[in-house]
């Protein structure tokens, strides 16, 4: 009996054994096969196409055929024409027109320099001048510094009563000697080209002129301090909008209590699509949700963004609607191509079905109202039969996986990803405010970091101004110039004049009553 007893207890133990042997190799499978998805995503990312935009192969597409032509038509042709030129081909071959590519002709508004070069020897005395042959070759004077001197002409009234003096005008900067012109280029060669100040001195040198980098900082430090009210009331008007894109990215920046160390500090950005204007917000690095709810605490109106946790508290917000990106959601499967290609080959065919209505819209110039009905006749059914897709799919994929993922991203915020269909304003994807937040992506790997927080700080202040110039189409160095020397005395009630869209409107009917 106790034999008996003793063998049911090491069954026992062997069954618990093996159970846990059942579950270490399920759990070393999922490992592998999550570490296999990272592996092919990596070698995608290091060798494969960058694009997003999903092509699917031809199946019908001819392989490579190395018993195919001995020779092919091209290169017939060109023997042909080798043969004919050493005159060795009696036979008339047809050869088409080649295309030259045609040289576009000079944009007429740029000064025109002329160099008169006369025939050497000159004609004899008689010759009548019947034409001229013109090249014109396009040239350029690297950036001149030259130094504006105000002169004030000083006079002694009659008989002692005194002296008189012209008034000196504004100046962007009084205590230092900076033209605003000056400043203009230094701020803008910084955020908008990414030259550090260093690169720029280092520039200047070659002219002959050196300045210290600290009286650099410090001049466009008071500048971007100049531009402060603009900027708030730049914020007032993109959040008075009730259509805004959010995204958020990195900026380094100098950590006072790690000397020599640099902490992860984040700029947000917001975008009104409709009146082309954007600020970004810098609150000491953070990116927390107190960050979006002070940002946000008097918005109504629909809010655009990514996955990103934070925005989940809005869903209950009355008054603010919620929309997601598209274009993250096609991301996630792009990366899940060699994962666990058919499925993720079906999502992005939905997406890219979606898309194409877009494109369509837009290359048809389609009215608010027109892309509205086209979006719920024809991108409706689309996304209510991907929904379906992924709650019939989902339960069948590993959940950590690349494609679990994906559909477990995208389903997450599905009510977000569908309500752009709505209104005719919004778009499909948060693009417009990624492509916006790039260059302060390009920024920080020229200047690398911020120094302290109030540096970051302006710079959240002059990437709003420059990036709203960008998609103004206004010259941000002509703007800047312009604004710095006419702030000082700027009423405070009429900062809108001097925001980038207004003062384009403002100085082109000065243009026009000028012509006039």
């Amino acid at each position: 009996m106790d034999k008996v007893q003793e063998l049911e207890q090491q069954l026992q133990e062997m069954i618990l054994k093996n159970k846990e042997l059942e579950s270490q190799y399920t759990s070393l499978q999922s490992k592998l096969s999550k570490l296999s998805d990272e592996l092919l995503y990596l070698r995608r990312v290091l060798f494969g196409r960058s694009s997003e935009r999903y092509i699917k192969e031809d199946p019908n597409q001819l392989r490579l055929d190395f018993q195919g032509q001995v020779q092919i038509e091209e290169e017939k042709l060109y023997l042909q024409t080798r043969l004919k030129k050493n005159g060795l081909d009696r036979i008339a071959t047809t050869q088409s027109a080649k295309k030259y590519p045609v040289r576009k002709p000079l944009p007429e508004h740029l000064e025109r320099r002329q160099e008169i070069i006369e025939p050497n020897p000159l004609p004899p005395v008689g010759s009548k001048c019947i034409g001229q042959e013109i090249t014109e070759v396009l040239e350029y004077i690297p950036g001149q510094l030259y130094v504006r001197q105000i002169i004030r002409k000083k006079y002694a009234l009659k008989e002692g009563e005194g002296v008189i003096i012209g008034q000196l005008p504004s100046l962007t900067l009084p205590k230092s000697n900076a033209g605003a012109s000056l400043l203009a280029q230094l701020l803008v060669s910084k955020y908008q080209d990414h030259l550090p100040f260093y690169r720029q001195l280092e520039m200047f040198k070659r002219s002959g002129i050196q300045l210290a980098a600290s009286t650099v900082n410090d001049w466009c430090s008071s500048a971007i301090h100049l531009l402060e009210p603009l900027y708030e009331h730049l914020r007032k008007q993109v959040l008075a909008c009730d259509y805004i894109q959010i995204d958020e990215s990195t900026i380094p920046v100098v950590d006072k209590d790690k000397p020599g160390a640099t902490r992860k500090g984040y700029h947000w950005l917001v975008r009104s699509p409709q009146e082309n204007k954007l600020f970004f917000h810098y609150d000491k690095g953070s990116r927390g949700k107190h960050v979006v709810v002070e940002l946000l605490k008097d918005f109504k109106g629909a809010v655009q963004s990514d996955g990103y946790g934070v925005y989940e508290m809005y869903e209950k917000k009355e008054g603010v609607l919620l929309l997601g990106c598209w274009a993250h959601a096609r991301r996630k499967f792009e990366q899940a191509l060699a994962n666990d290609p058919p499925r993720a080959e079906y999502a992005i065919k939905q997406i890219q079905r979606l898309y194409q209505l877009e494109r369509q819209a837009t290359e048809n110039d389609l009215t608010i109202e027109q892309v509205q009905t086209i979006r719920k006749e024809e991108s409706y059914p689309i996304l209510r039969d991907f929904e379906k897709w992924i709650d019939l799919n989902y339960p069948q994929v590993l959940p950590s996986s690349k494609i679990g993922t994906a559909m477990s991203y995208t389903y997450g915020i599905y009510q977000r990803l569908v309500r752009y269909v709505v209104d005719g304003r919004y778009r499909i994807d948060n693009n417009l405010a990624e492509n916006a937040i790039r260059p302060l992506a390009l920024g920080r790997k020229n200047y690398m970091f911020c120094l302290n927080h109030q540096a970051a700080e302006r710079t959240a202040m002059i990437y709003s101004l420059l990036g709203t110039c960008k998609i103004c189409g206004v010259n941000p160095v002509v703007w800047l110039t312009d604004v710095l020397n006419r702030i000082s005395d700027h009423s405070i009630l009429k900062l809108d004049e001097l925001l980038p869209d207004k003062w384009a409107q403002l100085r082109q009917e000065e243009l026009s009553v000028m012509t006039l």
